[in-house]
């Protein structure tokens, strides 16, 4: 499948990156510095700016999937801002660019802890977190209003860190997964299998779903 891939030299992005070209897909990379991408088969390195939605259009024309694995990192002037408005400029930017379909790397914080509550929602959550899990969880709203585009939003447990590549997980919907332990959590490896195997074989089109132990 040709994908295009924003955001391919993040924290996640990078693992998907993996993944995808693991699997043999051709996978166009979209980042700001593309010197930090591998040298591998099957990968084009394109530096662009998603604060430019000309930008989006161009970079991801003629692809038949795009995933947004976008963030504007934690060096940002305004976390929530720039996410909120490079989400604005890359969801309408695939539409005008005629790619019908678009995965996005979302956030855990909208998930619910209990019924009807969000885990950002909790006196637990951590205020230096808040602008970039509200710019998150706005991205989810935003896309669910979205009826011109094949959508999908994936967000991580609680803690997603560099681990094993298992392969076998849980998926679930709106709720946070917990373990036996009474722990969220998820690697990066098997985060990237289950966005993956979206891409390969859409189950949760026009929907939010979330992956964890």
């Amino acid at each position: 499948m040709k994908i295009a891939l924003i955001g391919a030299t993040g924290y996640i992005g990078s693992a998907v990156l993996k993944e995808a070209l693991d699997r043999g897909h051709q996978v166009t990379a979209i980042a700001r510095h593309i010197e930090k991408l591998p040298q591998r088969p099957n990968l084009t390195p394109q530096k662009g700016d998603v604060q430019d939605e000309s930008q989006v259009v161009a970079l991801v024309a003629g692809h038949e999937t795009v995933i947004s694995a976008f963030s504007p990192g934690a060096t940002a002037k305004d976390i929530y801002s720039e996410h909120l408005s490079g989400y604005r400029n890359i969801i309408q930017g695939v539409k005008d660019a005629g790619v019908k379909r678009l995965l996005i790397v979302g956030g855990a914080s909208s998930l619910e802890v209990a019924p009807g509550v969000q885990m950002i929602e909790t006196p637990e959550f951590p205020e230096d977190w808040k602008p970039g899990a509200l710019a998150t969880r706005e991205v989810l709203y935003m896309i669910r209003n979205e009826h011109g585009l094949d959508w999908t939003y994936l967000s991580p447990s609680m803690m997603i860190v560099p681990g094993e590549r298992t392969g076998k997980f849980r998926l679930g919907k709106d709720q946070l997964l917990k373990d036996a332990d009474g722990e969220s959590h998820i690697s990066l490896e098997d985060y990237a299998v289950a966005m993956v195997d979206e891409l390969e074989i859409p189950k949760h089109t026009h929907e939010r779903f979330t992956v964890g132990y």
